[in-house]
């Protein structure tokens, strides 16, 4: 290390930094051919026990782990790690928006260097007029400059609109799946890893297992992977909607997204759930999940009302002809759901209050408030879930950790899932570090197929993060859901740093393309 190089500015960052961790971290930079991370606690994402090293990074590969001298690693810049730890970046399985147009360093502030996308039944595409499908998005985001990894699967809902089948409640004919089979076929060829579906959402809502299963069987051709937002995560529905998803993806990789059981309380209900899950596994099922750490989910109104209320129907029509058939069964619903102060607005111009302040606001009751905005009317952060149920399944060693987030989402999981995880499970002792750190990096990239991310070892990608666990705090909640986390000091992406001291410092970012990423 050269001290002459340093600005002042890097210095009193160092200083700064020594006097929070009493580490004093040397971030001089002496060139920028690589990277010699010394000294610091290896956690390598595969759940090993973590161990002292230095990690020599050139190009956009880790070189050597090891006791590395100085004078080996001309040109790399030296950071003393100081007994921090060093993990992979965490892999986000779940996550939404589109880096053509949004910022990710919220993502990066929380050690997230790799993001799946196209969630829930729906793909990322250009806008209107521009050239359509999935492969045009592709290239595009090939060629831009983006903060994180990028990897997307093919939207189920939006392979039945490319196939022209506009009647979104109807079963496709014979000549309409072939077109989704060959939609899909050109998603897995131009780099998709696979399919998702939107089961509780339209049009996945209507879609059948002969559907599904078409689809399921093409993805297991190309080694992709089948995830899903299954038909219900209601607690007495869960394991029929596994059943289905199971059906419809064999013999592809399996992946339930944001596990989850709406309404039941306590560990027993998640202790008997898992157990359903391993039976599976044991049967030679290749079944995994993903969740986030925090007991409200965030979508939709439309999740409030009932299946004939929804689009394609007629909504005014069906207000005229039913309206008191709806009301009741909003009643009911709200009442499930945990009651009118368990929605918190997310979107204008109610954000920020809960359906009960939203309606008491206009004068409404809280039903016919309802029944005015529609199912369109909104969305927000729904709390329906039980802490000591989503802990116990968290911690499931098939259960990796995902956001289910998106730049700009008022919810505290776009912006703390990964501080949250390490801060508050690791650090209050509810697992090692090393099997924290396996959940949001080996585990997802053995899910996505990435054969070089996830893991830290000589030949694989430098996605890193360096932090002292001590010191990583989950800042937002879900009053200021847009305050970034902290504690991650340095995020580096492909051998790049891209997050430190508290602010981005490059686009770092490449798209993931299936099968071609180990090239």
């Amino acid at each position: 290390m050269t001290q002459s190089t340093w600005s002042r500015r890097e210095v009193l960052a160092a200083m700064a930094a020594g006097a929070v961790c009493g580490l004093a971290p040397a971030i001089g930079r002496s060139g920028s051919a690589g990277l010699l991370l010394q000294d610091v606690l290896l956690v390598d994402g595969t759940g090993a026990p973590g161990r002292r090293a230095d990690v020599l990074v050139q190009g956009d590969r880790i070189e050597r782990i090891g006791r590395i001298a100085t004078g080996s690693a001309r040109g790399a810049r030296i950071i003393e790690g100081g007994g921090r730890v060093l993990a992979p970046g965490f892999i986000d399985t779940h996550t939404h928006g589109d880096p053509l147009r949004d910022d990710y360093a919220g993502f990066l502030a929380m050690g997230v260097t790799t993001i799946v996308l196209g969630q829930d039944g729906g793909s990322p595409a250009l806008p209107e007029g521009e050239a359509s499908g999935l492969p045009a998005w592709l290239d595009a985001v090939e060629g831009a400059a983006i903060d994180v990894n990028v990897a997307t699967l093919s939207g189920h809902g939006a392979l039945r609109r490319q196939a022209r089948i506009d009647d979104e409640t109807r079963r496709p004919s014979d000549a309409e799946l072939e077109r989704m089979r060959a939609l899909l076929e050109a998603d897995l060829r131009a780099g998709s890893h696979g399919l998702s579906t939107g089961l509780e959402y339209v049009p996945g809502l209507y879609a059948e297992l002969r559907e599904l299963a078409a689809l399921g069987a093409t993805v297991a051709r190309h080694d992709g992977v089948a995830m899903s937002h299954m038909r219900s995560e209601d607690d007495d529905k869960v394991r029929q909607s596994i059943e289905e998803h199971i059906a419809a993806s064999q013999p592809a990789r399996t992946h339930i997204s944001h596990l989850k059981m709406m309404y039941a309380k306590g560990e027993a209900p998640a202790e008997s759930l898992l157990a359903f899950l391993h039976d599976k596994r044991r049967a030679g099922i290749p079944l995994t999940a993903d969740a986030y750490p925090y007991t409200a989910g965030y979508t939709g109104i439309a999740i409030l009302f009932p299946e004939w209320a929804l689009p394609p129907a007629d909504y005014a029509a069906v207000r005229a002809a039913r309206g008191d058939e709806l009301a009741a069964y909003l009643e009911a619903r709200v009442a499930r759901r945990g009651g009118p102060d368990a929605l918190l607005f997310g979107s204008a111009p109610h954000a920020g209050k809960t359906l009960a302040q939203a309606a008491a606001a206009t004068d409404a009751g809280v039903i016919d408030f309802l029944i005015a905005l529609g199912p369109g009317g909104g969305s927000g952060a729904h709390f329906t879930m039980d802490e000591a149920l989503q802990s116990r399944l968290l911690l499931d060693p098939i259960v990796g950790i995902c956001t289910d987030g998106a730049p700009g989402m008022r919810h505290p999981r776009a912006t703390g899932t990964y501080a949250k995880w390490i801060g508050e499970y690791a650090g209050a002792g509810k697992l090692p570090l090393e099997e924290a750190v396996r959940k949001a990096t080996g585990l997802p990239a053995s899910v996505m197929g990435f054969a070089d991310r996830g893991v830290i070892r000589p030949g694989a990608r430098a996605d890193l993060v360096l932090f002292d666990p001590a010191r990583v705090r989950a800042r937002s909640d879900y009053v200021d859901p847009f305050a970034r986390a902290e504690g991650f000091d340095l995020v580096v992406a492909n051998g790049r740093p891209a997050f430190e001291n508290g602010e981005r410092v490059g686009k770092a970012g490449r798209l993931l393309r299936r099968g071609a990423d180990a090239r």
